[in-house]
């Protein structure tokens, strides 16, 4: 799964109605220039391709009064509003994904009730047991990468890195049972990530 596709049709759909620059701007907010491939030229053509896919719909803007072309909102259509969801869902129950997929659905899971959240989660966590038994079968972590030579360096870091996934959602897991956030559903007041029209991004 690509990040950039989740990313822009959450970014989107936080707006309502988005034009390229607000998108990015959010983007650039996010830090997710950092930590993804979320770089200005992709942005553009991810909102174009997405329209002509129908995932997306262009609305064509008068030009401002200072003059300039007319610029395209971009507005999540009921086909994006499923494959968003359909993104996220995935995103967040995947245990090999990228970091940059699993950071944009972090990013978005608010959206979805905080049940659903949990049990995305714990299938998470499930996916990275039964790929930890997976390399176990074939290296014994307790007896030390060397039995293998330096090739059991690379089985001691898979397993060490599904250890610390699993260590990292079980935290993530508790502190939304114990009610941390707003999600979808509840009435809270809903975390803002997104820039208001006019106001300077401190990151950009």
């Amino acid at each position: 799964m690509s990040a950039i596709r989740l990313l822009v049709l959450g970014a989107v759909r936080q707006h309502g109605r988005a034009h390229g620059y607000q998108v990015r701007n959010d983007l650039e907010y996010w830090g997710a220039h950092e930590w993804s491939n979320t770089k200005p030229g992709s942005i553009y053509h991810a909102l174009k391709q997405m329209a002509k896919q129908g995932v997306l719909h262009a609305h064509e803007v008068a030009p401002s009064a200072a003059g300039g072309p007319p610029r395209t909102e971009y507005e999540v259509t009921d086909a994006g509003r499923e494959e968003y969801f359909r993104l996220l869902r995935e995103a967040l129950a995947a245990y090999d994904q990228k970091t940059d997929v699993l950071s944009a659905a972090i990013g978005f899971m608010v959206d979805l009730p905080r049940e659903d959240v949990l049990g995305l989660l714990r299938e998470r966590l499930a996916k990275l047991a039964g790929w930890r038994s997976s390399v176990t079968d074939y290296y014994t972590p307790e007896g030390g990468p060397e039995e293998l030579g330096h090739i059991g360096e690379i089985m001691h870091m898979w397993v060490h890195s599904a250890d610390a996934e699993a260590e990292w959602t079980r935290g993530l897991i508790a502190r939304i049972e114990g009610g941390a956030y707003s999600f979808a559903g509840e009435g809270g007041e809903p975390f803002v990530g997104v820039l208001a029209e006019g106001q300077e991004n401190p990151y950009a």
